[in-house]
C-alpha cells in the first residue's frame, strides 16, 4: 500500500496529458538516468543535491518526484520539500515501477537546447492554426510544461532562431516539421517516442485537419472549423495559443474518455 506522500504510477497516469497534472521532477543520479534516458511525460531533472534553486514556487500546487526505485533519494527529497512548505509526494516505485507499468515514456536525447532558466525555447510562424497549436499543447502537456513560443513573420523564424537559440517548427527543411503526409505532431510523437493511443487518435484528427484530408477521422472538419474560428478571435497569437490550449484539453479527454458516448434526441428521461 503506498504512503499518505506517495502517487501510484497509475494514478500520474490519469494526470499527465491534462491541467491537473503534478510538476514532475526526475531526481535520478547520472548513472541511471544514462542507463536509461528517458522521462515520465512532462518530467525535468534536477540534482537532489541542489534543491534550493528548484525551479518551483511553493504555490504551484502538487510536486511529485521520483528516483530510480523511489526510495532514499525520493523519500528524502520529498520530505525536505515539504519542510520548506512545498506539497510534495513521490511517485510510489520510482522510475523502475513506472516503465515496468509499460507506462508511456519520453525520450530525453530528443530535447533541444534549454535557456538560462532550464527551459526549452520554440519559435514558429505567426498566426497559427491548427499544427501551430496543436503542437504546442503537446509539448506543455507532455515535454516541457515550461517550455515558451516564439511567433514571428515566416521569413524571420530561421533568423530569430539563431539568434535566440530557440528551435524552429512547423516550417520548412527543419526536424521538427511535416514528413512525407504526416504532420508536426506527428513528428513530435515520433523523435519523442511518444506512443500512446489517445495520441495517434489525436494525431489523425490533427493531421486530417491540418493537411485537408478530411476523409481520416469524422472530427476533422469540426477541429478545422473551430480552429480557424479561433484565429478570428484572437490578434495576439499568444492568447490564442491559451484559447487553444483548452481546446486541445477538451479534444484530448474526449479522444481519452468520452470517444464512445453518443448524444441524442429526445432524452429517455421517460423511458421506464
Amino acid at each position: 500500500m503506498p504512503s499518505p506522500n506517495e502517487i501510484t504510477p497509475a494514478q500520474l497516469s490519469r494526470l499527465i496529458g491534462t491541467p491537473s497534472a503534478p510538476v514532475l521532477v526526475d531526481l535520478r543520479i547520472d548513472e541511471d538516468f544514462e542507463d536509461d534516458p528517458r522521462l515520465i511525460p512532462g518530467a525535468f531533472r534536477h540534482a537532489h543535491t541542489d534543491l534550493d534553486t528548484l525551479p518551483v514556487e511553493s504555490g504551484d500546487g502538487l510536486i511529485a518526484v521520483y528516483c530510480q526505485k523511489g526510495r532514499k533519494i525520493s523519500q528524502g527529497a520529498a520530505a525536505v520539500l515539504r519542510a520548506r512548505g512545498y506539497r510534495a509526494e513521490t511517485v510510489a516505485g520510482g522510475q523502475f515501477a513506472w516503465r515496468d507499468a509499460g507506462l508511456p515514456m519520453i525520450d530525453a536525447t530528443a530535447f533541444p537546447s534549454f535557456d538560462v532558466e532550464g527551459r526549452t525555447v520554440w519559435v514558429t510562424r505567426h498566426r497559427p492554426k491548427i499544427d501551430r497549436i496543436a503542437c504546442p499543447w503537446l509539448i506543455r502537456r507532455f515535454i516541457d510544461p515550461r517550455a515558451r513560443f516564439l511567433f514571428v513573420p515566416p521569413q524571420d523564424v530561421m533568423l530569430v532562431a539563431e539568434k535566440f537559440s530557440a528551435t524552429p517548427f512547423d516550417v520548412e527543411d527543419v526536424k521538427f516539421s511535416h514528413r512525407d503526409q504526416n504532420c508536426s505532431f506527428d513528428t513530435f510523437l515520433h523523435e519523442f517516442g511518444l506512443s500512446l493511443p489517445v495520441l495517434d487518435r489525436l494525431a489523425t484528427i490533427i493531421r486530417g485537419a491540418d493537411t485537408n484530408h478530411h476523409d481520416l477521422a469524422p472530427e476533422v472538419a469540426g477541429l478545422l472549423a473551430v480552429s480557424l474560428g479561433l484565429s478570428r478571435m484572437y490578434r495576439d497569437d499568444l492568447e490564442q495559443l491559451e484559447a487553444g490550449m483548452l481546446l486541445y484539453d477538451a479534444l484530448y479527454r474526449w479522444a481519452r474518455d468520452a470517444a464512445d458516448e453518443s448524444h441524442d434526441w429526445p432524452t429517455d428521461a421517460g423511458r421506464s
